[in-house]
């Protein structure tokens, strides 16, 4: 199947594939509430005459295209949750349900995933490789990634590459922007809880005030980046959150912090965390309080995306998209994201598309009211979906 080809089936499933955004950017909903979107999949799937498999636990489907000759598996992903946000767009299709919004271009994504259903098997007799699809639930909060993972999507067949993307309004439409190694930062939740002894707070000498040492361990973790780690790595560790105290003149008994932990490597991760730990009992300590540190167990891990499927993006945006069309990007993000759990059991690769446009003031940033996205981006990651899947084909035949 040659460029010009492929190019042809996405434009002519261009307007489709409009009306498919739309469609769901008019129903969003949130994490593990995905009923009607995935209602509304299933019934595109069949539409495509795709076989599929949806969970009965979460709202995840996987669409497959399997040919037991067939000795390499590619594997697609796109998430399909919205945020709790008010749209404040005027567009005819704005969310219909209240206080609940796409403002993070997953209706986008779905969008192209069923793009690329569409083209690829209509073109299945020609594959020699199998595709899973996968739609997945949960990605802005628990990391639904997890759960297909755990359902054996990557397995049976194994997916041997994974490719995943996100549109991204700090782009031009008509951009596509990745980079080796790191691309998103590890995230963890951090709970810390430290408990001294109520007392009234004119005879502090009765009591052991969790509040003070709470503020010297807060003090205390600014010195952790700046002093115990090598200005050669990166960390960012913010407590957004503190709660304590039940009156101005009583001595407080307990408080709980709240904070976020991103890191880029697992060294890096391990140490930020053995180090936080440490602060937090040290100094509860010193001040006569116990405490705890206790993280999540919602986090991610750093998105490692494979060299040899960075190079993929990069040659098929410039078959694609032209020479000058693909953007090397220079730093992570310490943003993070859930696609790491499949990178953490098959080679993969998550990359951004671009869908700024100036001209048309779609300049809005992620997880804000105002935010849309120029739909041309939309027949680009489609295409990108397709070419990543046949390069793969066209590898296949050569060997």
């Amino acid at each position: 199947m040659n460029k010009q080809t492929v190019l042809k089936y996405c434009e002519d499933i261009k307007e489709w594939i409009i009306d498919v955004r739309r469609e769901f950017h008019k129903i969003p909903e949130l994490s593990l509430e995905e009923y009607d979107t995935k209602e509304k999949v299933i019934n595109y799937l069949k539409e495509i005459e795709i076989e599929y498999i949806d969970f009965k636990e979460h709202n995840g489907i996987m669409a497959y295209l399997i040919n037991p000759k067939n000795t390499t598996t590619i594997g697609i992903r796109a998430d399909i949750d919205a945020l709790p946000i008010q749209e404040k767009t005027t567009h005819s299709y704005k969310s219909i349900n209240q206080g609940k919004m796409h403002a993070c271009g997953h209706d986008a994504h779905i969008a192209m995933l069923l793009g690329a259903c569409k083209i690829l098997n209509s073109m299945k007799e020609k594959l020699n490789v199998n595709v899973k699809f996968l739609f997945q639930p949960a990605e802005e909060t628990l990391g639904g990634a997890k759960l297909l993972v755990q359902d054996k999507c990557l397995e049976n067949p194994k997916v041997d590459y994974m490719f995943g993307l996100h549109v991204m309004p700090h782009i031009e439409t008509g951009y596509v922007e990745t980079k080796y190694d790191t691309l998103n930062a590890s995230t963890d939740t951090l709970n810390i809880v430290i408990k001294g002894k109520k007392a009234h707070g004119a005879y502090p000498e009765n009591g052991i005030d969790a509040l003070v040492a709470a503020s010297h361990i807060i003090t205390a973790f600014q010195s952790i980046i700046s002093r115990n780690l090598s200005p050669l790595d990166s960390a960012v560790l913010t407590i957004g959150k503190i709660q304590g105290g039940d009156a101005q003149n009583i001595i407080c008994e307990e408080v709980n912090m709240k904070g976020t932990l991103r890191t880029l490597d697992s060294d890096t991760r391990n140490f930020m965390i053995n180090r936080i730990k440490c602060v937090v009992e040290n100094i509860s300590q010193s001040f006569g309080c116990k405490g705890q540190l206790i993280i999540d167990d919602d986090g991610y891990p750093a998105v490692i995306n494979d060299k040899e499927m960075v190079d993929i993006i990069r040659y098929n945006t410039k078959e694609v998209l032209g020479e000058d069309k693909f953007i090397m990007r220079k730093k992570p993000s310490l943003g993070g994201e859930d696609f790491s759990f499949y990178t953490e059991n098959c080679k993969g690769v998550f990359f951004h598309v671009g869908c700024r446009n100036k001209k048309r003031n779609i300049i809005h940033h992620l997880h804000t009211a105002e935010f849309d996205i120029d739909e041309d981006c939309l027949i680009i990651g489609t295409m990108m979906h397709v070419m990543n899947t046949l390069y793969f084909n066209q590898k296949n035949n050569l060997d």
